[in-house]
This record gives C-alpha cells, sequence and structure tokens, in this order.
C-alpha cells in the first residue's frame, strides 16, 4: 500500500506541474533507487510509463443543466481560473497509466504513508498522507521515496511532504458532517489571516469559512486536480496571484485571499457568487447566470455561508 501511496503522490505532484510535451520515465537507478523523471539519466534502467503531448486540458464533460436556464453564453474563463475544477470531471495535464495506480516494487523507507478517514470507511473520503524527495541532477528532476545520498552532481534535496485528498472537504456530500455544528477553527493562522483581510478588504468570517471547506485547515493538502494548501489554488491561480510556494500557509493565504478578494468584486459582494466562482470558476457562474447546476458546487456554497455566520458569530477579528 506504500508503493501505492507513494505513486499516487507522485502523480498528483505532476498533474500540479505546468503542462510540457513529453515522456515520464520510471528508471531504477544504480544505487537501487526507483526515480520518476521526464528525462531519462545515465547509467539507468527506464521504461515509459506516460507520455504527454502539451496544450491545456481537455474540456471536460458537460454537467446536466436543469431546464429553462435561459440564455446560455460561453463560458467566460479567466486565466488562472479554477473552471469547474472541483464540479466537472477532471482531465490531468500528465497522463497518469494504469501502471501508477499499482504498487511500486521500490521499498519506501517505513512511515512515509499513511492512510486516515475523517468518518466512516464505506462513505468517507480517503485521505493519503506521505511524502517524497526531489532534486535535479544534470539537469532532470527526480521524485524518490528514498532520501538521496551520496548522488554525484545533483542539487539541493527538496522534501515535499503531501495529504491526497479527493475533494474538498466541504464538497462531498459528508453524512454525519453538520457544518451548522462542526467545530469551528478560530485559532490557527491568525496573523496572517488577519494580514491578508486587511489587505485585500475582505471579512476574516469569509477567510476562515473558504479555508474551512477547501482544506479543513491543512497546509499540505493535494486535490486529486492538483489544487494546493490551505486556500486548494490551482497552479495557474497560484502564479496568476504571485504565490510561488502554495504549500507555505502564508503565501497560499495571501494567493487565496486576494482571489477571494477578485471574486467579492467581481460579483457585488455576493457571497454565494463569489463562492460558487471559488468552487466552479468564475466562468461558471457567468454561465448560468447564478450558483451553477452542480450538486458539488450547490453543496459547497451552502456550506461556505453557514461557516462564515458562524466564524462571524465566533468573532475571529483580530484587532
Amino acid at each position: 500500500m506504500r508503493g501505492g501511496s507513494l505513486l499516487l503522490g507522485i502523480a498528483c505532484l505532476l498533474a500540479a506541474a505546468p503542462s510540457v510535451a513529453g515522456a515520464l520515465y520510471r528508471c531504477d537507478l544504480a544505487d537501487g533507487s526507483r526515480s520518476y523523471v521526464s528525462k531519462k539519466p545515465p547509467n539507468a534502467r527506464c521504461i515509459v510509463i506516460s507520455q504527454s503531448h502539451g496544450g491545456s486540458r481537455p474540456a471536460a464533460a458537460p454537467a446536466k443543466a436543469p431546464v429553462a436556464i435561459g440564455n446560455a453564453t460561453p463560458v467566460n474563463a479567466v486565466a488562472g481560473s479554477p473552471v469547474a475544477v472541483h464540479a466537472q470531471a477532471p482531465a490531468a495535464p500528465v497522463s497518469v497509466p494504469a501502471s501508477l495506480q499499482v504498487a511500486s516494487t521500490a521499498s519506501p523507507p517505513p512511515a512515509v504513508a499513511s492512510y486516515a478517514s475523517t468518518a466512516a470507511a464505506s462513505t468517507a473520503p480517503r485521505v493519503v498522507r506521505g511524502q517524497v524527495y526531489s532534486y535535479i541532477q544534470d539537469g532532470v528532476r527526480h521524485y524518490t521515496s528514498q532520501a538521496p545520498r551520496g548522488v554525484a552532481n545533483a542539487g539541493a534535496v527538496r522534501t515535499i511532504r503531501y495529504s491526497y485528498i479527493e475533494t474538498c472537504y466541504a464538497c462531498g456530500v459528508r453524512p454525519g458532517v453538520n457544518f451548522g455544528t462542526v467545530r469551528l477553527n478560530t485559532d490557527a493562522y491568525r496573523n496572517e489571516i488577519a494580514m491578508a483581510a486587511r489587505q485585500h478588504g475582505v471579512d476574516e468570517a469569509i477567510v476562515r469559512a473558504i479555508i474551512h471547506a477547501e482544506s479543513a485547515y491543512n497546509p499540505n493538502a493535494l486535490s486529486r486536480v492538483g489544487a494546493q494548501g490551505l486556500m486548494q489554488l490551482m497552479p495557474a491561480t497560484a502564479r496568476r496571484f504571485g504565490v510561488s510556494n502554495a504549500f507555505d500557509a502564508g503565501q497560499n493565504i495571501q494567493g487565496g485571499v486576494q482571489y477571494l478578494a477578485w471574486l467579492l468584486k467581481r460579483f457585488n459582494n455576493n457571497l454565494a457568487l463569489a463562492a460558487a466562482g471559488y468552487n466552479a470558476g468564475e466562468g461558471a457562474v457567468d454561465k448560468y447566470k447564478g450558483v451553477p447546476p452542480y450538486s458539488e458546487t450547490q453543496r459547497y456554497v451552502v456550506r461556505v455561508a453557514q461557516l462564515a455566520e458562524r466564524y462571524r458569530g465566533a468573532g475571529t477579528v483580530v484587532r
């Protein structure tokens, strides 16, 4: 199971990376470790496990629209917006074949990954936690389960911790969780949230509601479509708002609040429409002239409103 968790983490990291044309190789290196790379390193046995032709994501299958929707205009996608990545079937920029879904023969170190559930096993979304190591050697980026030691010509090693989540906290059905009574978190990231909220003119209660709804305050959260960190920023959204490391809590909050402020301004401070835009993309809100008819988005909007009202009543503002 640990090997499968590692592959899942690497697949998500690749999905979150910019789309480029080329092959993905699985290589057995001379030191006995296994690495996943975009360029074959010397003296390694490699096989191609994925082929990408670059470009943008294929269009998602259209959601079933309700009767009497009105004049549906084309989606007005803005560069860097989620564009319904939560609500519609995702398509990762790097194709991950079936071979990545099975356990690797390489043995990661103990406790690399663990499984946790937040409700009954039959209904709770799965959360996979773990870490991989990334380094550049001779111009090739490597991802591996084992911390590299004594690797010649290797750059600095980066440890990437992740918590893979299938969907955002408030997006799933989540039977047994009542968002009108679920425990609030009024202490985490107080200074970061207060600073970003003041800077961009957003109610702190709304910021906390979005963080709670997106990741439940998990700074290492990584979704199946590549959304990252506390406020689940897509890589394009992160770039759009100057976030270089979406797993850095301060940067993530700054970028997420800036995007939230932009949405609130665009939709005349209508929280329902701004939340719908945050979840499904502002273009989807334009297309349907309101909250899109996606069950996930409609759940999300209701739950964000509940959480915002409760955080407002809890007095979360830092003076």
